[in-house]
């Protein structure tokens, strides 16, 4: 584009500010052209977690989806996406390797402790507030 934008006549203040522009912008910032059906605007986007919500809903049979989606969101919409173009047998699942694995569930076991101390702060807030302080101690 660069090369040339003197063929463009009055348009080509615009292209070297646009060219400056995307110059300055993170490598990964346009990932999503370099993947195929990756969601390309917040709309899209939008529409993968609300596409997730709707089935939460429908597999629960609840009107709002379950709390259960805030700590475990981030796996159950990987496995949607990814679902949804492919489907997985238990020999391409076996080939996670464990510390992957290990390493997840960790992080979505502290997800779920800090909402458990949310819960408990709202609860009894003084309760809460003096075990911390006897754990500090």
């Amino acid at each position: 584009m660069s090369g040339r934008k003197h063929l463009l006549g009055t348009l080509e203040q615009g292209i070297v500010h646009f060219i400056k522009i995307t110059i300055s912008y993170w490598s990964g910032l346009f990932h999503c052209y370099e993947i195929e059906d990756l969601p390309r605007t917040n709309n899209d986007l939008e529409q993968t977690f609300g596409v997730l919500r709707h089935h939460q809903r429908r597999c629960t049979g609840r009107k709002v989806a379950p709390s259960s989606l805030v700590i475990r969101g981030s796996v159950q919409l990987a496995s949607a996406v990814a679902t949804k173009f492919r489907s997985f047998t238990a020999e391409d699942l076996s080939q996670v390797s464990f510390s992957d694995l290990s390493d997840l569930r960790n992080d979505l076991k502290k997800h779920h402790e800090t909402r458990i101390s949310q819960l408990q702060f709202r609860r009894n807030p003084l309760e809460y507030l003096a075990s911390l302080e006897s754990m500090l101690l």
